[in-house]
């Protein structure tokens, strides 16, 4: 065997003690859980070291075949171990663990950050055992389970399978559809999440701000009946439908992203200084609202009445993918009349998707058209004055007048504000 080119010698005492520091730190952690007697686990602090390195050195040295030897010879002293094990809860963990650490060794010559992460990670994982089983067997519900479950298919799965190419014009991309579907589901996941860990009054803010996620209209409509129901309670469903807004607007940022990323360099500053004045508005509508005692705002909008038995459910599919649909046909309509009619169509059918959908009109205005060189982006402007109406009336009429007197001036402030933005800034 020829001995290592001097420029090598560096590299490999590098390799090495990175493996022995990878190794060392895996091991700690097995050491702690190794037991003691006949029934204690088969590696701990030594062993994981001496695999680690084992791996950096079969890797450093020239022969083809020593890298897969090594690991077939790990593998089988696990195989061995497992099958010698007498505890009262035999698994695999180690053993896997033992594979994966001389994999890392093998990963130190190669790609030295690389193995790095791979042992910090490992070992954060390893380290977090009863914290992950007492979440999985007991926070998690199985409704939760099972929405998680069909969200990671949804993007590990049918995703990467969607064709990225629009079947009609600019509209009509599978793939970016499935993206918006995908991003629905899983802020809508990670605010139910969010929703379980919080109490009382702010939970109601995180409920409202969820549902602007899904529709801010419906949320705020929601609120109002509420608020009409109860009198009393009318300042805070007012500042939960304010906060609903400000997914909204995040909403519409997300929708840009996928859609046409170069709207972002014009409706990112306008959108976050919209956001930020509903974020304080809401907010101090909420703390100053009184709440009755065995009040029940904390439940969500979704959740309330008859739905109470879907609280368990992470996220609405049925609803999400409506919306996606909607997202599609308005694309479809805004370019069949942009075609027809040219930029008049255009600014029409925006104006006619305002009063249902915000998202669904800016996806079409972005999907048929780039950001205006150096001009003023009417159409968004437009739909967003028009959405505002829209929004201002359901209040109104959902919950009364104490109702909108809360909501509807911080409602059209933070669009003014947006609209002025966009102006100033063009």
């Amino acid at each position: 065997m020829l001995p290592l080119a001097p420029p090598d010698w560096t590299h490999a005492a590098a390799a090495l003690a990175a493996a022995l520091g990878c190794g060392l730190l895996i091991g700690v952690e097995r050491e702690r859980r190794k037991g003691q007697g006949p029934k204690r686990a088969f590696a701990g602090l030594r062993t994981f070291a001496l695999v680690c390195v084992s791996g950096a050195a079969a890797a450093l040295l020239p022969q083809p075949g020593l890298v897969p030897i090594g690991a077939a010879f790990v593998a089988a002293l696990g195989v061995v171990a497992y099958a010698r094990d007498r505890s009262d809860d035999p698994g695999v963990t180690t053993e896997v663990a033992l594979l994966l650490t001389y994999v890392i060794g093998v990963v130190c010559v190669w790609q030295l950050p690389l193995a790095a992460a791979l042992a910090a990670g490992l070992t954060a994982l390893l380290a977090a055992r009863e914290r992950l089983h007492r979440f999985v067997n007991e926070w998690l519900r199985p409704a939760e389970i099972r929405d998680g479950i069909a969200l990671a298919a949804l993007v590990l799965v049918a995703l990467p399978l969607m064709p990225d190419r629009p079947l009609w014009g600019p509209v009509l991309n599978p793939a970016t559809l499935v993206q918006l579907l995908a991003l629905l589901l899983a802020v809508q996941s990670l605010a139910h999440l969010c929703r379980r860990l919080l109490q009382a009054r702010h939970a109601v803010a995180f409920s409202a701000f969820a549902s602007g996620f899904v529709s801010s209209t419906a949320t705020i409509a929601t609120l109002g009946m509420s608020a009409r129901q109860s009198g009393e309670e009318a300042r805070l469903m007012a500042g939960g439908g304010l906060l609903s807004c400000v997914a909204t607007l995040l909403q519409m940022l997300m929708v840009a992203a996928a859609v046409r990323p170069a709207w972002l360099s014009i409706l990112w500053l306008p959108t976050l200084g919209a956001a930020l004045l509903a974020v304080v508005w809401g907010a101090w509508l909420v703390r100053g609202a009184p709440v009755a005692l065995g009040s029940t705002m904390g439940s969500s909008p979704h959740t309330e009445g008859p739905g109470a038995a879907q609280g368990d459910r992470m996220f609405s599919l049925w609803g999400a993918t409506a919306i996606a649909a909607l997202l599609a046909g308005i694309q479809v309509l805004v370019h069949a009349l942009d075609l027809w009619l040219g930029e008049a169509g255009m600014l029409a059918g925006t104006l006619l998707a305002a009063l249902l959908d915000l998202h669904s009109a800016l996806a079409a205005v972005f999907a048929s058209s780039g950001p205006p060189a150096g001009g003023v982006p009417w159409a968004v402007m437009l739909a967003l004055g028009v959405h505002a109406l829209s929004k201002s009336v359901t209040a109104a009429l959902s919950g009364g007048v104490r109702y909108a007197t809360w909501l509807v001036p911080g409602l059209l402030a933070h669009t003014a504000v947006c609209m002025a933005l966009l102006v100033a800034l063009r």
